[in-house]
């Protein structure tokens, strides 16, 4: 399975961000698909997934401000991160979750920057 990212960049805070990652390869193999970022100094953590029948788990301080969608037609999951702060800044990494022949596989995709800074 291979994941590609892409969005991420510099905004100002309160602003808006997306995020998107596409999953190949073997994609049958995967249920949960999402993000996590990683501060620097910090280690990384959960920001926001979600499972092929749609069930979510996210980070509490992302609550009422970002969401995530996922296209399982197309295996692809958005982030849309709205009224960025700037503890929000850190390299945000598209995750999936093996499951199936890939149970307890983890998959990750190359780290995008996301910055928020006025």
């Amino acid at each position: 399975v291979q994941l590609q990212a892409s969005g991420g960049g510099l905004v100002q805070p309160g602003g808006s961000l997306r995020l998107s990652c596409a999953a190949s390869g073997s994609v049958s193999g995967i249920d949960a698909m999402g993000w996590y970022r990683q501060a620097p100094g910090k280690q990384r953590e959960l920001v926001f997934a979600v499972t092929r029948g749609g069930i979510t788990n996210y980070a509490a301080s992302v609550t009422g401000r970002f969401t995530i969608s996922r296209d399982n037609a197309k295996n692809t999951v958005t982030l849309q991160m709205n009224s960025l702060k700037a503890e929000d800044t850190a390299v945000y990494y598209c995750n999936a979750q093996g499951y199936g022949p890939y149970y307890g596989t983890e998959f990750w995709g190359e780290g995008t920057q996301v910055t928020v800074s006025s």
